[in-house]
């Protein structure tokens, strides 16, 4: 597990459970970047949801943090019923306002280096289709179409995987 990475003021590092409202609230304001009629009210109590996210003992969450502010985070884990080589991530995202500063990459360097040190050899996502700039940050991450799971014609996710380099088979 990633104690903390350091690159020159941000620190890459495992969310805190006390930082659960920080983290909710990044998230929010993140996704209702790409819904063009606000961010849909399904709900989902996202404070609790992240709390569970973080305090699962078989999830990971990682933050970036700069300059004392959350500004990035990152969910994965297994997910039941899947292979033990395969991790998902569920949540990826950046701050909008500190949007182009390597913060996205710095995070995800971060999480393939945890899924190479967990022998995860796939992970996969799903990117909401009206999310165009993580798809081209993914796709410049090297993520593909999932070929084992292709969109529905009523979803409006698409799916993604990843084949993790470095992990002894690949």
């Amino acid at each position: 597990m990633i104690e903390e990475r350091v690159t020159g003021s941000r620190v890459i590092r495992t969310v805190l459970p006390a930082e659960a409202p920080a983290v909710a609230d990044l998230h929010v304001r993140a996704r209702a970047t790409y819904y063009p009629q606000g961010l849909p009210q399904d709900g989902t109590d996202w404070l609790t949801a992240w709390r569970d996210a973080i305090e699962r003992p078989d999830g990971h969450v990682l933050c970036a943090v700069e300059h004392g502010r959350l500004v990035g985070i990152a969910s994965f884990r297994t997910p039941q019923g899947a292979p033990a080589d395969m991790v998902k991530l569920f949540q990826f995202h950046v701050d909008p306002g500190h949007w182009r500063r390597g913060i996205g990459t710095e995070l995800h360097a971060a999480c393939v280096e945890e899924w190479q040190a967990d022998g995860k050899r796939t992970a996969v996502l799903d990117v909401h289709v009206d999310n165009r700039r993580a798809q081209v940050f993914y796709a410049r991450h090297r993520w593909v179409p999932d070929p084992e799971n292709p969109p529905a014609e009523d979803d409006h996710h698409v799916h993604l995987r990843y084949a993790v380099p470095g992990v002894a088979g690949e």
